[in-house]
């Protein structure tokens, strides 16, 4: 026995299908034509008044101007602050840039006696709480002085010791003492070369 293809009716194989008919709907629908002609009018009616209002021979002129103006004003305006943006990215950048470039060179470089003192002066009487005008510091070669008077020896230890925690500080020289005290004697700089500060 033969196999054979089913045979086809000549109608049925040259009728192309349309896209429609998969739907549910043909292409003679008449809503499908109903709401094409709708879309149509409605395009064509918003057009003639957009010529009609351009195209006026009293007041066309003036608008077609008046439009055209309003447009390269938007345009510039958006050109503008494309120019803003991008200078505000550039400059953040930069920004960004020379700050990582100063803290490698600021961790490099030790501080000199006159920014230390200052550091010193202005993080220890915030850390440790010492009376401002009884204490003064001074800076030698990253070696820290303190002078002065304070009325508890705790007060005195505490005052050294934060001073000893500040970047910048190889070696903290304590000459606070209580009041009626003699103050403690200062090392030379020979002693300290020797000891390591």
């Amino acid at each position: 026995m033969l196999l054979s293809a089913p045979r086809l009716r000549p109608s049925e194989a040259s009728i192309p299908r349309s896209p429609l008919k998969r739907r549910g709907r043909s292409a003679a629908d008449p809503r499908t034509r109903g709401s094409i002609a709708a879309v149509a009018t409605v395009g064509g009616l918003a057009a003639g008044a957009l010529l009609e209002y351009f195209l006026d021979p009293k007041a066309g002129r003036r608008r077609r101007h008046t439009a055209r103006d309003r447009m390269l004003a938007r345009m510039r305006r958006g050109e503008r602050r494309a120019l803003v943006r991008a200078r505000r990215a550039e400059s953040h950048t930069v920004g960004v840039a020379r700050r990582t470039i100063n803290a490698r060179r600021r961790a490099e470089e030790p501080p000199d006696d006159l920014t230390l003192a200052q550091r010193v002066e202005s993080q220890l009487f915030r850390r440790a709480g010492a009376p401002k005008g009884q204490v003064s510091v001074n800076a030698e070669e990253g070696v820290v002085f303190l002078r002065g008077v304070m009325e508890r020896e705790e007060q005195i230890e505490r005052l050294g010791d934060e001073a000893r925690r500040i970047a910048g500080v190889r070696a903290v020289e304590n000459l606070v003492h209580p009041p009626g005290t003699p103050a403690p004697a200062s090392r030379s700089k020979l002693e300290r070369q020797r000891s390591g500060e």
